[in-house]
């Protein structure tokens, strides 16, 4: 909605990975210069980890994208608590290899002749798996017996490693000195700095056709980079919320204020949806804390009612969007569509 108020051509800061949107960073390009590494010498591991949000993801679709499909063949797992015999299925089925009702030497035999197929052809496979710290020890010795193909006293198939920073701890186990000793480079993402998240906010927003309306103060942008410590998940979560009630509040420039309101605004609520789950919330404003006036009722109550009239200033400007559309109708349709809006907002 506030993209029609902003004149954007789509959302800046969504949540969903998109290769589109791309920073490239410090941190970023580096870790990209070590994945190109890492497959220039064509085996073994290459392993990237990363606190939640810091772009891992999008990392990985960025060199997708760049890689030239004649000369490789990729797929992509996101794993969940796997056992072995699972996780070389999920693997073997991610290149369309049937696996249906076959006992495991089997799936290695239709594994190896896959692998001899596309060497043949030139192409090499990539297996690139995510939230890799789920995987039992068992299962990733299954993906480091995987990487012990040959063919031609060459490795037919590299494994991409990305996940969040307590991977680092399960590879340094005893159990796993084999598969650490296959890694070829390791790197960790870390968040953005804080003229980089500046850089960064004003990177997404020029992709959607961004001409400076909202203007956005230097002071906002350094409250942005408080609030989210410069991870840009948690950067997207914040700018979308703030850029809607700019839109919802008619304001043309974005200042400390606002910021400010709409991060105490999401820290009552418990910060948003994503933060919850994945136990992130916004940083709390630099406010001493509470003396204890109100009771838990009344805070409760309190963040209720802000929530609530953010709601009701979307209804609210959704109605005057869909009058404006409706006045170039005419005769009940139009007048029963605007009737309906208002019976909607009322309750």
């Amino acid at each position: 909605m506030y993209t029609e108020f902003y004149k954007l051509t789509g959302k800046p800061f969504q949540l969903s990975p998109n290769p589109k949107f791309f920073f490239g960073s410090t941190g970023h390009q580096k870790a990209m210069s070590y994945l190109q590494y890492g497959l220039h010498q064509g085996e073994g591991f290459i392993v990237v980890t990363g606190d939640i949000g810091t772009g891992k993801t999008t990392l990985l679709g960025h060199l997708l994208s760049q890689l030239d499909s004649t000369q490789y063949l990729a797929a992509k797992l996101v794993t969940t608590q796997l056992d072995p015999d699972d996780m070389l299925r999920m693997v073997i089925a991610a290149f369309g290899i049937e696996t249906s009702g076959l006992d495991k030497a089997t799936l290695l035999r239709q594994f190896e002749r896959f692998l001899l197929d596309n060497q043949r052809r030139r192409r090499r496979i990539l297996v690139l798996v995510d939230e890799v710290q789920n995987l039992p020890v068992k299962s990733l010795e299954e993906l480091r017996m995987l990487s012990n193909f040959q063919a031609n006293e060459v490795a037919p198939v590299q494994f991409c490693l990305l996940g969040q920073p307590q991977f680092q701890q399960i590879i340094a186990s005893d159990d796993l000195v084999q598969l650490r000793q296959r890694v070829i480079v390791s790197y960790h993402l870390g968040p953005l700095g804080s003229e980089e998240t500046r850089t960064y906010i004003e990177h997404r927003l020029k992709l959607v056709g961004w001409t400076g309306d909202p203007n956005i103060t230097d002071e906002a942008y350094a409250r942005i980079h408080h609030h989210t410590d410069g991870v840009p998940r948690r950067i997207n979560v914040l700018c979308d919320r703030l850029l809607l009630c700019g839109m919802l509040e008619q304001l043309h420039e974005i200042g400390e204020s606002a910021v400010e309101e709409v991060a105490n605004e999401m820290l009552q609520e418990g910060g948003s949806a994503a933060a919850r789950e994945e136990r992130l919330p916004l940083r709390p404003l630099d406010v001493a804390p509470s003396n204890g006036t109100y009771s838990d009722l009344e805070r409760r109550i309190a963040s209720a009612e802000r929530t609530l009239k953010v709601h009701d200033k979307t209804l609210r400007r959704a109605i005057e969007i869909a009058e404006t559309c409706l006045k170039g109708r005419s005769g009940i349709a139009a007048t029963e569509a605007s009737d309906a809006l208002h019976e909607k907002s009322s309750q």
